[in-house]
């Protein structure tokens, strides 16, 4: 899947920058009349490359319609668990909760950064690579994270609860959304949620955002300027919906396919889908790779991203440690963005798949492949840990959370793990309820 070379372009404008700059110093004639002609020329071609035509043939094996892509998933397992079961529940819950954080945590200071800088950060810091435990010091350590928490709050020694993350806030939201508006809340609903709650946001979530305060409806939101749309926002919100549904991935997915259409279409709303449906399911099962085979039932069976990840898949067993993962998503996708939702889909499997049932292995493998790796380590937390349970999560990495959640939601700035584990319970047992 080779995505055209754009990087040439990027180079392209520096050097338009600098050697603006520098015929200035030499007192040169005719550089704003130049500028005007490079902008119309930059944004002419946006205008006709916006203007192509998708494939139609792609189109219709990728459907928007949740209708269309219900007819077009692959037989599978819709519901696991035909009552609640509590005690289950509890131990699970706990388990993907601890997972995702830990993951989001281990992977927010280094996120985007190239496998080879963590390796010598671990270095720097005496420790083993990939790190087995949350890294000892990170540069600019007092950058506020979201606003919110130092960047030293993600380190081992500094940690003070769970700091403020959108991979984090984003679940909190999902919660606070069915509590408010039911499992059957509509996206128009979700609008709502987004503005009443979210200060900040980026990429599509930004897009969809500034969309619905420029008068755009919910539904439109994320389709409209949004080059972003399938890249991976929509699907690292997918916790919440499994956490509610569990072992029910078709009510996850449903859940997921409303929230990924506020922002995001087709490749970026199935890869919330796809994760939604895997999360529910790994509350049912004890293999978390069969957790992701059921999560692929619920989406077209024909869509790229569905192709990719049966790829991951079927080579997984090749795949033995961080870098030939990274190596294989490189070479398989040359010029994709690195916050896109298929590689990063990609780098998730594996850390699954190399670490199994080991919590360490899964997380730190799947960080040190970098990309996005704050958002991919916390999804695979939440997968493994959902399938080992609480129990299954080493000590040390859940050790300073301190039953506390720190958030940058408006209004909701902190949280009690406890608090939150409840209140998805509550919501889990009576969503499993109202279809008896």
């Amino acid at each position: 899947m080779r995505h055209p070379e754009v990087q040439e372009f990027e180079k392209l404008l520096e050097e338009l920058r600098l050697h603006t700059l520098n015929k200035y110093d030499y007192g040169a004639k005719g550089i704003v009349s130049a500028l005007i002609r490079a902008r119309k020329a930059l944004a002419d071609a946006v205008r006709d490359i916006k203007r192509l035509p998708d494939d139609k043939k792609l189109a219709a094996r990728e459907p928007d319609s949740f209708d269309k892509i219900r007819q077009l998933c692959p037989r599978g397992p819709r519901r696991l668990w035909q009552r609640f079961e509590p005690a289950l529940y509890a131990d699970r819950v706990e388990g993907a909760l601890m997972g995702r954080m830990a993951g989001c945590i281990l992977g927010a200071a280094v996120e985007l950064w190239q496998p080879e800088q963590m390796e010598k950060l671990a270095r720097e810091n005496g420790d083993s690579f990939p790190p087995t435990d949350y890294w000892k010091y990170v540069p600019d350590p007092y950058r506020l994270h979201c606003g919110v928490n130092p960047t030293e709050a993600f380190t081992r020694h500094k940690m003070n609860g769970v700091p403020a993350d959108d991979d984090i806030a984003y679940t909190l939201l999902g919660l606070l959304v069915v509590e408010q508006y039911g499992s059957d809340f509509t996206i128009k609903q979700l609008g709502e949620a987004w503005l009443k709650y979210i200060p900040i946001a980026c990429t599509a979530e930004k897009v969809a955002l500034d969309n619905i305060k420029k008068g755009i409806s919910a539904e439109e939101a994320g389709a409209i300027d949004n080059p972003y749309d399938t890249w991976i926002g929509a699907g690292i919100r997918a916790d919440p919906w499994a956490y509610m549904a569990p072992g029910w991935p078709e009510k996850a997915a449903a859940m997921a396919w409303r929230d990924g259409m506020l922002t995001h279409r087709r490749t970026g709303v199935y890869a919330e889908m796809f994760f939604a449906a895997a999360i529910s399911a790994a509350f049912a099962v004890d293999d978390p790779v069969q957790a992701l085979q059921i999560g692929l039932t619920h989406i077209p069976a024909h869509c790229t991203i569905a192709r990719e990840i049966r790829w991951a898949l079927k080579i997984a067993p090749e795949i033995h440690d961080f870098k030939q993962a990274r190596k294989a998503v490189e070479e398989r996708f040359p010029n994709m963005h690195h916050v896109h939702a298929i590689n990063n889909a990609c780098l998730t499997i594996w850390g699954i798949t190399i670490g199994r049932r080991d919590f360490t292995r899964v997380i730190s493998e799947t960080v040190a492949m970098g990309m996005d790796c704050d958002c991919t380590t916390a999804t695979a937390g939440s997968i493994i840990g959902a399938v080992v349970g609480k129990r299954g999560i080493p000590a040390h990495w859940t050790r300073r959370f301190n039953n506390t959640i720190w958030s940058y939601l408006n209004g909701h700035r902190k949280f009690t793990i406890t608090g939150v584990l409840n209140r998805f319970a509550r919501q889990a047992r009576r969503i499993h309820a109202a279809s008896h």
